[in-house]
């Protein structure tokens, strides 16, 4: 009868809003879910949701009915792994664009040292690369031929550290799921650069019960970590609950002598009101010391390969290669807190403030720094050369109204506000006795100003402002959803030079400096966005997607541009983008392939200098064509396959000038056009087997990235490869206060491959590299060489690391 099918359908909502608001640790998402005015009149059942099916021979019934006999019941659930195939490597999406999600499961069988571009190198559109296993000097993204400096890093959808960096901002026990939209970038998120898509975590939600987690990591390289996190619980009927997490790891450098140190805090609480409205607030801190790689260049590399010859760095306290003269000294604080009100009228607002505030320094040898001064031997000390940020300041808010337009239109528009800073200064000073670098504000080894100590530095950034407007429409029943929306950018950037007056010891931003140059740029961009779905039943979907992408350079990136007043500062990239989708699901497997056209003009690379720094170069125009594939089954007999591919045609549209003023083509024209573009590969492949029988779990994933130009001309290549990854574990059963007792195993480079995994960035030709910073190869090489050719990424040797871990 209609008049019961509505209460029935009524009442599974209602039910369904409880169960979900203070339902147990089995259940996906504790937060409590939204519902807009316009929702409320119609009941749709996510397909996520299991309930029990009538009997075939059996009239159409209301889902959720169980027993038509005996007294009415109705039960709703939903799992976080419902959504899931391949084992949590892949996840059944929905929306008008291509996303490729890893889901919690797959997370929790990794090791905890994993950060979130660990997660996703077996996504299709993604090449990762890591130069360290213990999971503290992050990566580097190549993605459709372009890079993670070309993609909004986001958590819980504020801006996060770059990928070089990702692990300052969370733990890994603290992510619910890592997204990826390789060629689209939502309307409303405040993302500066995306031409190369958004990668999103997802952090933590507080439970309603109180408790926590430990789990405790030892393994290769002398690893150990320890992590806890502790669960408050609702607390009284306030609605509110929170957790508290603190992890401690120590490493030693695979690859020569060195030290890696890491202490990190997360804090998330949770405010929920019944109307729906609900707070949340993330903090993050991250205090670490670790030591600057020796990346190699070809020659170095197939030093190593062939005779075993390291190129890391060494324990000689007398020697420019020291390990403790070599360092990443780094604290980070990260906040983000969004608010989301429903309000009467069918109208709602999100408000998301965002904040992140760092401080540190990078230091390395200065006796034999190519672009410094040259030092008197007669003074017998060694040198440390010093990139020191006294402030790496990114502040900003979201803030956007949503009104249900009528059953069909949900409508939004906002403003986004961002200011982004670098103080930024190149001190030298003495190395104390011991080898060691002392810190750069340490007096007693600043030197004098007549030595160079720190008497130049930049101020630069950004003020951006950003209006924004976006309607999804749904038809037939959901089936069509249309989405617009158009961005309109206005930002103000700024990079001004300075230098301490003549009677100061050194320069302090804001005190004793004059200003030596300035350059700035007022920019606009428009940023339109269309898509549209179409569902035509249980099974398949069709989608295409539209739209315009910016880069404009990141404050650290003008950092290192020279500041000459009147100079043009550098353009702003611009992409064009296009996506043309299909997806298929049933009850065993699920299929997503994607096919993309990118257009780029003003392409921005950056080039590396050594010592973790970078320099961004004008990489002309640029194409890029392809597909992706991805493929993963429900579990069967316990099994969960996965397996997922790109092809890629990339190419260089011009002719590049030689920007690099420490280049010895510097204002040469490089013949680039027609080549292949740079880093980027026609070929990944992926695959993945997760296996899971009772208490035991299994997850092995192997990848291929196929051979790359590492120079812009194409005169240096780099062959293709192989990695792979094992996870063993078992779950135990409770005992006494531990809910989840576990032990697992994870191995990395189980075949002991020593391939080169990635360019460290962009470089216009092969040969000397006279402009970059001298890089030391070998523990006993005295002083240091420009490198021959480009600097890579090496896959680390074989690691294992073995966690217990448990909740209580």
């Amino acid at each position: 009868m209609p008049g019961l099918k509505t209460r029935l359908r009524a009442m599974s909502c209602l039910v369904g809003t409880v169960c979900i608001a203070t339902g147990s640790d089995a259940w996906a998402q504790t937060a409590t879910p939204t519902t807009t005015p316009a929702q409320q009149h119609r009941h749709v059942t996510p397909r996520h949701v299991a309930a029990a099916q009538p009997k075939a021979a059996a009239p159409a019934q209301p889902a959720g009915i169980v027993d038509h006999q005996g007294p009415e019941m109705i039960r709703v659930a939903s799992s976080r792994q419902a959504r899931d195939g391949g084992g949590g490597m892949m996840r059944l999406e929905t929306a008008p664009h291509a996303v490729q999600t890893i889901g919690k499961q797959f997370i929790e069988m990794r090791s905890p040292t994993s950060t979130a571009l660990d997660l996703v190198k077996n996504l299709p559109s993604m090449n990762v690369t890591t130069p360290d296993p213990s999971g503290m000097e992050g990566g580097q993204i190549q993605t459709r031929g372009l890079t993670d400096l070309d993609m909004g890093l986001m958590l819980d959808g504020a801006p996060a550290a770059a990928a070089k960096y990702l692990n300052e901002d969370i733990d890994s026990e603290n992510l619910e799921s890592v997204e990826v939209t390789p060629g689209s970038s939502a309307t409303d998120l405040p993302a500066m650069s995306a031409a190369g898509g958004v990668m999103n975590e997802r952090s933590h939600t507080a439970s309603h019960k109180f408790g926590g987690m430990t789990d405790f990591s030892y393994g290769t390289n002398n690893m150990s970590r320890e992590f806890i996190r502790l669960e408050s619980g609702d607390i009284g009927r306030t609605g509110i609950r929170s957790y508290f997490s603190f992890s401690n790891t120590h490493s030693r450098s695979w690859m020569g002598s060195g030290i890696n140190q890491r202490k990190h805090i997360d804090f998330g609480l949770q405010k929920d009101w019944a109307n729906g409205s609900n707070a949340k607030l993330f903090v993050s801190w991250n205090s670490e010391d670790f030591t600057i790689d020796a990346y190699p260049d070809s020659t170095a590399f197939y030093n190593y390969k062939h005779t075993g010859t390291g190129y890391g760095r060494n324990s000689d306290p007398t020697s420019d290669n020291y390990w403790k003269n070599n360092n990443d000294h780094w604290n980070q604080i990260f906040l983000t807190a969004p608010i989301h009100v429903v309000l009467p009228a069918k109208f709602a607002f999100d408000l998301q403030p965002y904040f992140s505030f760092g401080q540190g320094w990078d230091a390395s040898p200065g006796n034999n720094t190519l672009y410094g001064q040259n030092w008197s031997a007669s003074e017998n000390r060694n040198y440390t050369s010093y990139f020191l940020e006294n402030e790496a300041r990114q502040v900003g808010a979201v803030a956007k109204v949503s009104y249900d337009i009528d059953r069909h239109n949900h409508l939004s528009f906002g403003y986004w506000y961002e200011n982004n800073q670098t103080i930024q200064n190149y001190p030298t000073g003495y190395t104390m006795a011991n080898g060691a670098a002392p810190s750069p504000n340490w007096q007693q080894y600043q030197g004098t100003a007549a030595n160079g100590y720190g008497i130049t530095g930049v101020d630069a950034g950004y003020e951006l402002h950003s209006l924004f407007i976006q309607d999804t429409a749904k038809y037939f029943n959901d089936k069509l959803q249309i989405h617009a929306g158009f961005k309109f950018v206005m930002s103000d950037a700024w990079n001004k030079g300075w230098a301490a007056n003549s009677d100061a010891r050194k320069w302090v931003y804001g005190q004793n400096g004059h200003q030596t140059g300035h350059n700035g740029a007022n920019t606009t961009e428009p940023l339109p966005q269309l898509s549209i779905s179409y569902t035509f039943n249980d099974h398949h979907q069709i989608y295409v997607n539209a739209e315009g992408d910016y880069r404009q350079p990141s404050a650290t990136d003008l950092g290192w541009l020279s500041p000459t007043t009147g100079s043009p500062m550098l353009k702003n990239q611009y992409s064009i983008k296009e996506e043309l989708g299909y997806r298929y699901h049933d009850k065993y497997v699920m299929l997503d392939l994607s096919l993309f056209n990118y257009n780029v003009t003003n392409r921005i690379l950056s080039t590396y200098l050594g010592a973790n720094q970078y320099m961004p170069i004008e990489g002309g125009n640029q194409t890029m064509r392809g597909f992706d594939v991805m493929i993963a089954s429900r579990p069967f007999h316990g099994f969960s396959p996965y397996a997922s591919f790109e092809y890629l045609h990339a190419t260089q549209d011009s002719n590049v000038v030689d920007s690099n003023p420490f280049d010895a083509s510097y204002g040469k024209t490089i013949a680039a056009k027609g080549q292949q573009a740079i880093m980027a590969p026609h070929v990944m492949a992926n695959f993945g087997l997760t296996y899971k029988y009772k208490g035991f779990f299994a997850n092995a994933a192997v990848h291929y990235t196929g051979p790359q130009s590492v120079a812009l001309d194409n005169s240096e290549r780099m062959p293709g490869y192989v990695t792979d990854t094992l996870s063993l574990g078992y779950h135990f059963k409770p005992f006494m206060y531990a809910k989840s007792p576990s032990f697992k195993l994870n191995f990395t480079n189980l075949t002991g491959s020593i391939v080169r995994t990635g360019a460290m960035g962009a470089i216009y030709h092969a040969g000397s590299q006279s402009g970059s910073y001298p890089v030391f190869y070998g523990a006993s090489s005295p002083t240091g060489r420009a490198a021959d050719g480009n600097s890579f990424m090496v896959e680390p040797r074989f690691t294992m690391t073995g966690t217990i871990s448990t909740s209580f």
